[in-house]
Parts: C-alpha cells; sequence; structure tokens
C-alpha cells in the first residue's frame, strides 16, 4: 500500500476542508470535483438547528452515527414533515427537496453527496420558506414529539 499526498489526491480532483460552523457543529469533508462528497458532522454541546436548503442535482444520504437528528422536509406538494433518526438510521434526499436538520447535542452523522452535475458549483440553494417552519422548534418541542 503507498500513500497518496495531498497534492497527488488535489492532481486527480479530490480535497479536504475542515470547516468550525456558526451553529458550533464541525465539518471534515472530502470532496470531488465531479460534486460527489463526504461529510463527517459533529455537533456541538447544545443542539441546534443547520440551514435549511435543496440541491437542484444532488442526492444526499444522512447516516446518524450517534445520538439523534431530527429531519424535516417539504415534499412535492409543499407539505411539511418532520421525523426523529437516531442511531443506523439514514435518509436519502432526492434532488429539489428542501430539507433541514437537527443536531442534537454531540450527536454524528455521514453525509454522502452524489449524482449532481459538475457545471452547477455549488449546488446549495438556501430555502427560507423550510427555515421559518423549523428554525424555531425547540430541542424540548423534538424530544417531546420524540417520545
Amino acid at each position: 500500500m503507498k500513500m497518496i499526498s495531498f497534492e497527488e489526491a488535489k492532481s486527480l480532483g479530490v480535497e479536504t476542508a475542515y470547516h468550525l460552523m456558526d451553529n458550533g457543529e464541525k465539518r471534515f469533508r472530502l470532496i470531488n470535483n465531479d460534486g460527489s462528497s463526504y461529510i463527517r458532522t459533529e455537533g456541538s454541546e447544545n443542539g441546534s438547528w443547520q440551514n435549511s436548503h435543496y440541491h437542484q442535482t444532488l442526492k444526499e444520504l444522512y447516516v446518524v452515527q450517534q445520538g439523534w437528528i431530527a429531519y424535516a422536509e417539504l415534499d412535492e406538494q409543499n407539505q411539511f414533515s418532520l421525523r426523529i433518526l437516531e442511531k443506523d438510521d439514514s435518509v436519502m434526499v432526492p434532488p429539489l427537496r428542501s430539507h433541514n436538520i437537527y443536531m442534537s447535542s454531540l450527536a454524528v452523522t455521514h453525509v454522502i453527496k452524489f449524482g449532481g452535475n459538475r457545471e452547477i458549483k455549488p449546488d446549495w440553494f438556501a430555502s427560507p420558506q423550510l427555515d421559518l417552519l423549523t428554525k424555531h422548534i425547540s430541542e424540548i418541542d423534538l424530544l417531546t414529539s420524540k417520545g
């Protein structure tokens, strides 16, 4: 086995990026120039909502490794739904589906983005309508709905 250097990976279209988000989450990304990526997200000490969004061509697979998340979406008929995903649960998000995630305290998720069109960069579009429906929902309310 031979290690691939960061420079060689970059020349092959693969980069890494690490971010501390405004809500305290840590995101560790492996990004390909074809638009696909893998993201490990580690929740902050306090749970919080991400920003509602959709993708024009990308699909996303969310997998919960630790803790729990709330998954909210607006379907094709603009109907709002919310569900709780716990350890080992997953959800596939198709293109054009507005969605948002609430990460509970110290939750860990894996997100795989794939199937996109490399001409659309970045393939991330805000969904203020869904933010209005989600951002005010507290963790206490989510836990109550979790049962």
